[in-house]
């Protein structure tokens, strides 16, 4: 429920200095031709463009966060009851848990989905209303839309701050390359438009109480709005300028 902000925090963890950029010590532009210095800025936008599936989270975050969800309207509908459902869903958050320790995988993602399935299941629990287990991921999801309009409008898009770290740029793209937060920008207010469908598909259901519409659209629209969005800041990346890479003194960090 909370893949997206964890997004950010996998983004932060990430090395600088995986990913190359037209600006890596040792690359004498100087010394290659017009159409050499192309080829490698496109290839360095190619390969920015790339790092958007790792920062949030990769194919891995997106089964965490839509499974639980799933596995809540299945129990409950089978058991008809608040507790067994939202129980199940833990029960599912603490193996994807397990599972990552086992792996010595980081486990703040795992952990992230936890708390808020946990948060789901109290409040479902305590109301005895079986909606109200989705209710925390709603209001997220609003609360995220508005960060990241909010983020557009000051000029720290949340795109960029989360891919920055990814690609070795960090926040270059703010003062040293325009095109990059021009591009960071329109990303994401494309973000603000794709993932702001679901509240405004998903709050009307949550007030007819349809449990078993609202939970199947919940699990139906978790993935998919969020592959779209990938997809379209991967299309506006990939004929972005070049990241240029962030050096150990640069003040723009």
């Amino acid at each position: 429920m909370t893949h997206e902000a964890e997004a950010a925090h996998r983004a932060a963890d990430q090395s600088s200095t995986d990913q190359p950029s037209t600006d890596q010590p040792g690359t004498d532009r100087s010394a290659m031709t017009a159409a050499e210095r192309e080829a490698a800025d496109k290839a360095a936008s190619h390969e920015a463009a790339q790092s958007i599936l790792q920062a949030f989270g990769g194919v891995r975050g997106m089964i965490d966060m839509t499974l639980p969800g799933l596995v809540f309207i299945v129990a409950f509908n089978i058991t008809h009851k608040v507790s067994v459902a939202a129980w199940s869903a833990l029960a599912l958050c603490g193996v994807f848990v397990v599972v990552r320790l086992l792996r010595r995988e980081t486990i703040q993602h795992a952990f992230s989905g936890v708390f808020g399935v946990a948060l789901g299941a109290w409040i479902s629990m305590k109301t005895g209303k079986a909606e109200n287990f989705y209710l925390p991921g709603l209001l997220w999801n609003v609360v995220y839309c508005v960060a990241l309009a909010v983020s557009a409008l000051v000029r720290w898009p949340m795109i960029g701050v989360m891919l920055g770290p990814v690609t070795g740029e960090m926040f270059t793209w703010r003062k040293q390359n325009p095109g990059r937060l021009a591009a960071y920008t329109k990303a994401t207010w494309a973000w603000v438009v794709i993932m702001g469908l679901k509240p405004l598909i998903l709050f009307p259901l949550y007030f007819t109480h349809n449990v078993n519409l609202l939970g199947w659209l919940k699990v139906a629209l978790g993935i998919p709005p969020m592959l779209l969005a990938m997809y379209v800041t991967w299309q506006i990346l990939l004929k972005a300028p070049p990241p240029i890479k962030a050096q150990l003194d640069d003040e723009d960090e």
